[in-house]
């Protein structure tokens, strides 16, 4: 059994920081380094190209993280719109971040004359590593947790984040280290993939990495009962996930059969 038992690291100056944001520094960070080493060894791209790229997809990232979550949501920041701003109140979605990413990637690589394939490549291993890093800002939230269990990894949630239905329940399903597990598996598969050359032609690399992840997404969004919005009784993050685990493996299958090769 394990808890968090605090959200701040500390204060400094009245200001409190969270654990949340550290965390995802640390993942953007890690995931920018990762991907720039492995993209000037085995993309043939010049050293710090993705640490150039990276403000821009942090940037359209995050933008496009917030606005997905509120158009989720949008019932509430219709009645309350200041609060599309208050970022700091939570409410960000990893699909809306890809969108505002490939958004970013895609002004990079106008600008730099840069092949988006390769960029989508080399950045989808940095990506998934951020995302492993990342889900721990999840623990310390006390969020992205399934459903009651008493198995001994099981993660005790305080009663205030604790779902109306499950108030009566102390001890829940660590959806979040499920997650970040499964994510630096597809990490490892990826750099396998690369290593032995394996995705066969520019593009390959991220639609794996878009299909694993979605099925990873799937299985734990299975099990979780704090999903921000259902169709049909069904969260919107595993539609979402289907739906990209569709088009992308209609797009591998076309691209693995139609020839060419990694250049």
């Amino acid at each position: 059994m394990f808890a968090s038992h605090s959200q701040i690291i500390c204060t400094i100056f009245g200001v409190h920081i969270y654990f949340y944001g550290v965390i995802l520094a640390l993942a953007i960070t890690v995931g920018t380094l990762v991907s720039d080493y492995l993209g000037s060894k085995f993309f043939s791209l010049a050293k710090e190209t993705v640490i150039d790229m990276a403000p821009y997809l942090i940037i359209c990232g995050i933008i496009g993280a917030r606005l997905y979550y509120c158009l989720l949501n949008y019932d509430f920041y219709l009645r309350f719109p200041t609060e599309i701003l208050a970022i700091r109140h939570g409410g960000i979605s990893i699909h809306g971040a890809l969108i505002g990413g490939f958004i970013g990637l895609l002004i990079f690589a106008k600008n730099k004359g840069l092949s988006v394939p390769r960029l989508c490549d080399v950045s989808a291993p940095g990506l998934i590593i951020a995302q492993a890093i990342g889900r721990w800002g999840n623990f310390f939230n006390s969020e992205a947790f399934g459903t009651p269990t008493n198995l001994p990894w099981k993660l005790y949630i305080a009663p205030q984040f604790r779902p109306i239905p499950y108030t009566d329940y102390e001890y829940f399903h660590p959806a979040f280290l499920y997650e970040s597990l499964l994510d630096l598996a597809i990490f490892g598969i990826l750099l396998f993939m690369i290593n032995k050359k394996l995705y066969k032609k520019e593009g390959n690399l991220a639609l794996i990495y878009l299909i694993l992840y979605s099925i990873v997404r799937i299985l734990v969004e299975s099990i979780r009962i704090d999903s921000v919005k259902y169709y049909f009784g069904i969260p919107v993050a595993i539609i979402m996930s289907g739906c990209i685990i569709v088009v992308a493996s209609v797009f591998l299958i076309l691209r693995w059969f139609r020839g060419g090769k990694y250049e």
